[in-house]
């Protein structure tokens, strides 16, 4: 049997970004060949639209770029990609890099400036939190 691995929706070609566009990486369904791929967006998942106002992560809430706290839409959708690889066994995630759901290692800062710093997006720290290994898709693809 497949080990099955949950990937961020926008890095497979689903236009799910907040642009209504996505992050499309030939190389990542290349190198997940041997796996059995889970997509998912929690940004969708926890009730977003797309396309749907930019977000970042300040002062511990998730915030869009016209002011609005859309913290609630982020850890929905985190709750249901953790309900998700607890029912189907996904110890695994690949995770759409610097995002404010899916972010693992580095995010933005919240001031909508493309200025980083450390931390991990509401999706990746769930996932973490509840052992399931998780990389960004950049680290990914550097292995």
């Amino acid at each position: 049997m497949k080990e099955k691995v949950l990937v961020s929706a926008c890095l497979l070609g689903v236009n799910c970004k907040y642009n209504g566009g996505n992050n499309y990486k030939e190389e990542l369904l290349k190198k997940l060949a041997d796996k059995e791929i889970i997509p998912f967006c929690p940004e969708i998942a926890g009730g977003l639209p797309t396309p749907r106002p930019a977000s970042e992560i300040n002062n511990k809430k998730v915030i869009n770029i016209e002011g609005e706290d859309v913290t609630i839409n982020f850890v929905k959708g985190a709750t249901e990609a953790l309900n998700l690889c607890q029912l189907l066994g996904i110890k695994k995630a690949i995770l759409k890099a610097k995002s404010p759901s899916c972010g693992y290692g580095e995010i933005y800062d919240g001031t909508f400036t493309s200025k980083l710093v450390s931390g991990n997006g509401i999706t990746a720290e769930l996932l973490k939190e509840n052992g399931i290994e998780v990389i960004n898709d950049n680290v990914f693809l550097e292995r």
